[in-house]
């Protein structure tokens, strides 16, 4: 998303010159490049100069740290100054109420449905029984796209197919939620291709009657500074009481998450990308500001992690490797678990440094495809022990697979490497246990 903002950035810190202190004469052409670099983003012009003003005053004088270069210094200026541009900190939603109801509105074509089932499998994820309303009466798909999403995540949807009184079928859904206790209740809304005197009026109603607990805006991040202009105009009608920025993963320069904090005056309180039901973060606007500059995000890389690995598989796991039992069937099982983390470009993105490297290169995420074709080509006998592949079973996998021996034999080859790997860690880690005088490895 930020790929060319944070190239830009960082070639215009890189260009400061100067030894002990940021002075406004080696200030000046960084700071200008620096706005320059925002506006191409499709930031706010006023929010791109504010915020350069606000760098350059902080900067002024400060004094360089002995092992710390202006240009480092810079950076975390810049960082601090654009995570307080985009809200300083995480505002979590506020699920008030028996049953605590969202309610969820944007454009036509900004992922509103979408998000909702993402919220939805959010939310059961955490123990809550809930409820997706569908009260887009207009749009024919709408209905039928929640009741597929619902079916996904394992949430009920509430519908009324015949009835065109959005408003009507809001409130009879909430009876039947509070009937079958429901803690949660989700209501999706109808859109429109631009903001209309209709459409305010009705999702006004649908705030009046419903009484949520939680108004949110969806908006697409690549439609850049119009996706701003729309978030104010509804929030003038509406008053809701944050903003999600979907489809973070298109071609989109990231000028509305960097404005819309600022012009709306309401918080990001969720990021989307990608289609499926678990790409869905909380938005912090200090990671996003370090994964900007190039720092990463380690710290949702981990919680990524965490989610997607069991722990119980982890030990056992743990117990293989260290008894040099490590199968194919173990490593098809890891990749199972690192797609569970999301695209391979965003979660290569969080890693330090590595933004910057992957620029202009493309991260295929069917990459894993043929390596997984050709271990589910194996028998559950060949999968368990490595070593058995000979000459015919490896031209009976790639057959199965649809792949070339010369691929099966570079999978093998770099399966055989890893192990070697991981029995040297476990040799290693061996020795440093064995007692004092006793310093030896069992094989």
């Amino acid at each position: 998303m930020f790929e060319n903002l944070s190239y830009k950035i960082d070639q215009a810190v890189k260009n400061l010159k100067g030894h002990g202190k940021i002075t406004d004469i080696n200030i000046a052409a960084t700071v200008k490049e620096i706005r320059r670099a925002l506006i191409d983003a499709d930031v706010n012009y006023k929010v791109a100069k504010e915020v350069t003003d606000k760098i350059r005053e902080e900067a002024m004088g400060r004094d360089v740290l002995m092992a710390v270069s202006p240009g480092q210094l810079l950076t975390k200026i810049v960082q601090e100054e654009l995570t307080q541009l985009m809200g300083s900190v995480n505002v979590p939603m506020q699920l008030k109420g028996d049953p605590a109801i969202i309610l969820i509105s944007g454009l036509q074509g900004s992922g509103k449905t979408t998000f909702a089932g993402k919220l939805a499998n959010q939310i059961i994820g955490e123990g809550k029984k809930t409820l997706l309303v569908a009260c887009d009466i207009y749009r024919p798909a709408a209905i039928e796209q929640l009741k597929v999403l619902g079916e996904q995540v394992g949430a009920e949807v509430y519908s009324e197919a015949e009835n065109r009184d959005p408003v009507q079928i809001a409130k009879s859904a909430m009876q039947h939620a509070r009937k079958h206790q429901f803690k949660v209740v989700i209501v999706d809304t109808a859109g429109r291709l631009a903001v209309d005197e209709p459409m305010m009026k009705e999702i006004s109603a649908l705030k009046e009657a419903l009484n949520p607990s939680e108004t949110l805006f969806v908006v697409d991040a690549m439609t850049g500074q119009d996706a701003v202009n729309t978030a104010k105009t509804f929030n003038e009608k509406l008053d809701f009481d944050g903003v999600v920025l979907t489809k973070l993963d298109g071609d989109t320069r990231g000028g509305a998450a960097l404005s819309i904090r600022t012009v709306v005056d309401k918080p990001i309180k969720f990021v989307s990308a990608g289609e499926k039901m678990d790409a869905l973060d909380l938005f912090h606007p200090d990671r996003m500001a370090g994964r900007i500059l190039g720092m990463g995000d380690v710290v949702s890389l981990v919680e990524k992690a965490q989610d997607a690995f069991d722990e119980d598989e982890a030990r056992k796991l743990t117990k293989k490797i260290r008894k040099n039992q490590f199968n194919y069937e173990d490593f098809l099982s890891q990749l199972q678990q690192i797609k569970k983390m999301g695209s391979l470009k965003d979660i290569m993105g969080m890693i330090p440094g590595m933004g910057k490297a992957l620029k202009g290169m493309e991260v295929d995420d069917e990459a894993f495809k043929p390596i997984e074709a050709i271990i589910r080509s194996m028998t559950p006998f060949e999968r368990a022990n490595p070593d058995s592949l000979n000459s015919s079973r490896k031209k009976r996998i790639a057959t199965g697979s649809g792949t070339s021996i010369q691929q099966v034999n570079k999978l093998m080859k770099q399966f055989g490497e890893m192990r070697k790997m991981m029995k040297s860690m476990n040799q290693m880690s061996n020795t440093k246990r064995s007692p004092a005088g006793m310093n030896f490895v069992k094989n």
